[in-house]
């Protein structure tokens, strides 16, 4: 069993290695945008980012989030058989969804113009096989980062996502007739190197027996098999994982939420659609490369931590103590990244759009839309963490209450999407958003309080920013307001470098006044950067 502070070491290296991860990944899709922007129509961008990456995000939340989210719960004595007998279950469950999904996705949506996308079919039915092919991997995976095989799941899920952007620039480059069968290849391949790369590591791992304490001894052990004298599943986990199913669906709707209202509703055509999804993907560049790496860490930090369902003053003072200072921080430290970006944001929304896309993207109503998104950035970095402590510490009527709250916020969400958009446009997405996020928020941080009420222990208080840094966030944010209207309405090189000057120089000193501010935060990563430096002398040394 490792300790707390292997725990803690190892969710830190979880971290950064996803951190890296997400980076490479939002530079590659940030780069397959600029490409593809100028050989594809967005018609067809459209159809590929929102409809059919919905199948198959959908496809992948209902058959393996339940699973992944019951199985890495802590439990005194987990035996691993029934875990991947439990975790094998999903595969037969993407089939029955592939078969519905796939089925309301050809007949029951409206059909894209077969002349500015044609194959619209057989991408339905490639999109859902992907989904499949990566349900296959999830035993693997959940084992994977249950036992802290970091660099494994960087490597799987890294090639899975090159080759499908590789695959996508050749096809379309070389072999522009293909449309939108390009994207279904470079689909179906990328999941089926994501599969491979599990499956034979682990084959080879195991081969090697040089690990007494990995539940899997033999290949065997990967596949659904009887145990004697005991059921086929862990009945505790089972029921978990109804749980879960019923929060994976209502999340699913909260984080996909205008995806399901363009797709459902027909809030916006094929080729608004596109536009507003390369936007979306600019803006949440930073939730997924920084935020959501660490709310996954977070998540398997608290949950192998803190014993679920458990009241803080009967779990371990020692852990409880130490999730307590991680909460803490982490908290401040996204709140802070959280509210940079809105700051900056604000003032160089028109500028990065402007560069990245032309007029296509800055003119209209691009840039406001970037600029809700940083503040939407904010809500999701706060979310994150908060969440991630909330469903690692959940008891199952806890959970059960919560899907509950979560059909209400649902309808809500859906409703106001709706309304919002008919009279905004595609901001009225981003402000449903910001609003779903809100309510979410709030009611973790009053789950939280109520957790620690018990306790002397005060982690949303002490995540809360020091007053300095907001002042000196509110007079950047002035500075630069000031620097974009007087430097930035035009198209001039220099003015655009002296304004984009000013803002450099304005980070620098606001990272300068966190830094003598947040004292303690500081310490704290400083003592995570040294225990991983000395992890890294350790293994190199073994």
């Amino acid at each position: 069993m490792k300790s707390s502070s292997d725990l803690l070491a190892g969710a830190a290296k979880a971290t950064t290695y996803n951190m890296a991860l997400q980076l490479m990944i939002r530079v590659m899709t940030f780069l397959l945008n600029a490409f593809v922007l100028r050989f594809i129509t967005r018609d067809l961008l459209g159809v590929v980012n929102v409809r059919l990456l919905l199948l198959h995000s959908t496809l992948l939340f209902l058959s393996c989030e339940p699973f992944d989210k019951a199985c890495l719960s802590k439990q005194e004595k987990k035996d691993w058989r029934q875990v991947i007998n439990l975790m094998w279950c999903a595969v037969p469950i993407s089939l029955v969804f592939g078969t519905v999904l796939g089925s309301v996705w050809m007949f029951a949506l409206k059909l894209p113009d077969p002349e500015a996308v044609p194959y619209y079919n057989i991408g339905v039915v490639c999109f859902c096989l992907t989904s499949v092919l990566e349900c296959i991997a999830d035993p693997l995976w959940l084992v994977a980062r249950a036992h802290l095989f970091v660099k494994l799941k960087v490597l799987a899920f890294g090639a899975n996502q090159a080759t499908k952007c590789v695959i996508t620039v050749l096809l379309i480059y070389f072999v522009p007739s293909l449309g939108l069968l390009a994207f279904c290849i470079a689909q179906v391949t990328g999941a089926a190197v994501y599969c491979v790369i599990y499956y034979v590591y682990f084959t080879l791992y195991v081969a090697k027996k040089k690990d007494e304490d990995f539940p899997l001894k033999s290949v065997r052990d990967f596949f659904p098999q009887r145990i004697e004298g005991k059921p086929y599943f862990d009945s505790q986990l089972t029921s978990l994982v109804g749980s879960f199913f019923q929060q994976s669906l209502l999340k699913q709707v909260l984080t996909e939420g205008e995806k399901f209202v363009m797709t459902f509703l027909g809030a916006l055509s094929f080729a608004d659609q596109g536009v507003y999804d390369v936007i979306n993907n600019l803006g949440s560049m930073a939730a997924r490369f920084i935020f959501q790496p660490i709310e996954e860490s977070g998540n398997l930090f608290f949950s192998q931590l803190l014993v679920r369902g458990i009241p803080i003053h009967q779990q371990k003072q020692d852990s409880a103590l130490l999730c307590s200072q991680v909460l803490a921080y982490v908290l401040k430290t996204v709140t802070l990244i959280g509210l940079t970006i809105l700051v900056f944001g604000q003032s160089y929304s028109f500028l990065a759009l402007d560069l990245y896309g032309g007029s296509i993207l800055s003119s209209g109503a691009g840039p406001s839309l970037l600029r809700w998104y940083c503040l939407y950035v904010l809500f999701i970095a706060i979310n994150g963490i908060t969440e991630g402590f909330v469903f690692a510490t959940m008891s199952k009527e806890d959970v059960d209450r919560y899907n509950r709250k979560m059909f209400i916020f649902s309808g809500v969400f859906l409703l106001s999407s709706w309304l919002l958009t008919k009279y905004l446009g595609s901001v009225g997405f981003i402000l449903a958003n910001c609003f779903n996020m809100l309510v979410r928020i709030l009611h973790s941080v009053s789950f939280i309080r109520g957790y620690y009420r018990q306790s002397s222990a005060l982690p949303l208080r002490e995540g809360f920013p020091a007053p300095l840094v907001l002042v000196s966030l509110g007079v950047v944010s002035l500075i630069m307001y000031t620097s974009e209207k007087l430097l930035c309405c035009d198209k001039g090189i220099l003015r655009r470098i002296l304004h984009v000057g000013i803002g450099g120089v304005c980070l620098l000193a606001v990272l300068l006044i966190i830094y003598v501010s947040e004292k303690k935060l500081i310490a704290f990563v400083k003592e995570q950067f040294d225990k991983r430096k000395n992890i890294k002398s350790e293994e190199k040394s073994s």
